[in-house]
């Protein structure tokens, strides 16, 4: 068995992004890159599953040279080889996957695991597209993973509760906090992988089904008004509701 598992190389959460001069993307000066944190569930659930079944991880990442950082960070954890699918352009969620399903049919993985999500754009939909181009089974948001006999036991969060669905490989699994815990590099693990090689393919031919045609921050929060200490202040509340904030 093979497995494939897809990283994205996103902003860190605690960077302060600004809105780029072409207001079509982000200003990357000062900007630290990251592997997506979802992308660590999925990277520690294929080297689990690699240590009991002992299979091979690949890594897959679709971007520019610098995700290469990102793919490295995956390989120092464990993995075995990584594959660039480059493209400098920007991609939609249906452009990433067509270029992560045909790597993954010719890499010919039965088992393929990455983030429910990037902290970037936060569509949540790359999985479950990949899974369709595929023609695998997929679940999501998945919390526990078990895999017995091609048999995949996964637990999933649902609405105010768990769900636990079984399915047959080939699958592809998108990992939730709370699956596992993201192991650290070794200094071991770090040096091996400054020696292993990252393929670079071009990656699959697209033409982008949507179109960023602004981007823009949200509105400064305003300030906060007191609109008195007791009870005598409620029918100005409620107008102020009613008219102003709209909300009732």
């Amino acid at each position: 068995m093979k497995i494939a598992v897809c990283v994205s190389h996103v902003p860190d959460t605690a960077t302060k992004v600004k809105v780029g001069v072409d207001e079509k993307s982000i200003d990357p000066t000062g900007v630290t890159y990251i592997i997506n944190p979802y992308d660590e569930f999925a990277v520690e659930e294929a080297l689990k599953t690699k240590e009991k079944f002992n299979c091979e991880v690949v890594v897959l990442s679709v971007g520019g040279e610098n995700n290469k950082e990102t793919i490295r960070k995956a390989l120092a954890m464990g993995a075995d080889t990584g594959i660039l699918l480059k493209d400098d352009s920007p991609r939609d969620s249906f452009g990433v996957a067509k270029a992560l399903a045909e790597e993954i049919k010719n890499q010919c993985c039965d088992l393929v695991f990455m983030g429910k999500q990037s902290v970037d754009y936060d569509n949540s939909i790359v999985g479950q597209l990949t899974a369709e181009l595929l023609d695998y089974s997929c679940v999501s948001i998945v919390v526990d993973f078990k895999l017995d006999n091609n048999k995949i036991i996964a637990g999933r969060e649902i609405e105010g509760g768990k769900e636990i669905v079984e399915t047959q490989l080939p699958a592809v699994i998108t990992t939730q906090k709370g699956l596992n815990e993201p192991r650290y590099a070794s200094l071991k693990g770090i040096m091996a992988a400054k020696k292993k090689t990252i393929e670079e393919k071009a990656a699959a031919p697209y033409s982008s089904l949507t179109e960023i045609i602004k981007m823009k921050k949200p509105p400064a929060k305003q300030p906060g008004r007191i609109i008195g200490t007791d009870a005598s202040a409620v029918p100005e509340l409620v107008r102020l509701l009613r008219e102003e904030a709209k909300v009732i």
